[in-house]
């Protein structure tokens, strides 16, 4: 295998020019692990910050839009669409981030970026019930972010 983002010169952005165009279709996924307690007051739409869902919606496109800003390498895309969606289980929200473009790289990092940055919302938003007496986190954790899906149509 050869690394593309480094030469004898050192790291650089890997030229696309000579690419064509293409549909590109990215799926990442992550899970936030929380109390049951939190997971109800999100449900009921019940913590102070607001609406948690939608904020985390909010902030993980806001993500995929920025992440050349984040990640140096990354190319900027013209995106054409971001979904994110999330599921609950008793102890858990997992996110799901999808981005699609037409172009001539993939969008596999603008995903996980997505993903990612839900997730940290989520966190944010009800940290002040997840803490313990001593203002740890014994029982919150982001895992298992990945691509579950990569599609490019020639």
């Amino acid at each position: 295998m050869e690394l593309t983002h480094v030469d004898e010169k050192g790291v650089k952005m890997v030229e696309v020019g000579h690419k064509r165009e293409v549909f590109r279709k990215a799926v990442a996924k992550g899970r936030i692990h929380l109390r049951p307690e939190t997971i109800e007051l999100i449900k009921a739409g019940k913590t102070e910050k607001g609406n948690v869902i939608a904020t985390a919606q909010i902030a993980g496109i806001l993500a995929v839009k920025k992440t050349p800003e984040l990640i140096p390498l990354c190319h900027p895309i013209p995106l054409t669409g971001v979904d994110i969606s999330f599921e609950f289980g008793e102890d858990y929200i997992e996110a799901t981030c999808e981005v699609r473009a037409t172009y001539k790289t993939g969008v596999e990092m603008e995903a996980l970026t997505g993903v990612s940055v839900a997730l940290l919302t989520i966190w944010d938003m009800v940290k002040a019930v997840e803490k313990d007496e001593k203002g740890q986190y014994p029982v919150t954790r982001i895992e298992n972010i990945h691509v579950v899906e990569k599609v490019k149509t020639r």
